[in-house]
Order: C-alpha cells, then sequence, then structure tokens
C-alpha cells in the first residue's frame, strides 16, 4: 500500500509542476481587496495563482485529518489500556493457584516423640506408656 501512495504523490506532483511550468509565461491580475478607484491587488503567473489557492485548500483539511486521527490514536490506546488491566484484574482463580506436587520421600511420623530429653543413668530401651503418654514405673 505504501508503494501505490508514493506513486500517486510522484504523480500529483508532476502535474502540479508541469501546470505550473506551462502557464507561468501568463500573468492574471488577483485582486485582494477591492476599491472604488483603484483594486488591490497583484500580478501573478496563473499556475502559481492555481497552487496557492491549492494549498489554501488542502492545508486546512490535512490538518483537521490529522488532528483527528491522532485523537482517534490517542483513544484506542486508552481503550487498550484499561481492557489490559481490567483483564489482569478479573483473571478466575484456576489461574492464579497452581498446585505443586511433591515427589521426593517423606519422612516417616514419629508416633511417640520424647517429653523430656534422655538424662545420665536413663535405660534407653523402649519401654510402654500408658494413655496419658507418660511412662510407666
Amino acid at each position: 500500500m505504501q508503494i501505490v501512495r508514493t506513486i500517486l504523490w510522484v504523480l500529483l506532483t508532476a502535474f502540479v509542476v508541469m501546470f505550473v511550468m506551462i502557464n507561468y509565461g501568463q500573468p492574471q491580475r488577483v485582486i485582494i481587496w477591492p476599491t472604488s478607484t483603484d483594486a488591490f491587488g497583484f500580478d501573478w503567473p496563473v499556475g502559481i495563482i492555481a497552487l496557492v489557492f491549492f494549498l489554501l485548500g488542502a492545508v486546512p483539511m490535512w490538518a483537521y485529518h490529522r488532528s483527528v486521527r491522532w485523537a482517534q490514536s490517542r483513544r484506542i490506546r486508552t481503550l487498550e489500556n484499561s481492557v489490559k488491566a481490567n483483564a489482569l484484574a478479573h483473571r478466575p482463580e484456576t489461574e492464579q493457584t497452581e498446585t505443586v506436587v511433591d515427589d521426593r520421600p517423606t519422612k516417616p511420623p514419629v508416633h511417640n516423640p520424647v517429653d523430656r530429653p534422655a538424662e545420665t543413668g536413663d535405660n534407653l530401651t523402649p519401654t510402654t506408656r500408658d494413655t496419658d503418654g507418660h511412662r510407666e514405673t
């Protein structure tokens, strides 16, 4: 698409340059402010007159087009950012939590924890305990 646009601009420029060159030798009176005694104006070649008035019509429309395009691109950017922020804020719970499977071997649980550390003279052989977890004597 860029090549088509470039070709059109080159053709338009060539056409305008040829028009100005062909009509350059024929000056015409351009009256800027008519008065009752003498008209205030200039003698310009027809090609220059056509080019100036073409630009006077095209430049304001081009500026308006650029400003609308700029405003639309800003609005689109703002809407895209709000959609991204909204999507990140409302993620489903299933995506946020992951279950981690631990394949490492586990230690066997301790069934009879020691109530007090061993002291000198204690018999370190297994003994029977009553229902409270204390040694029977």
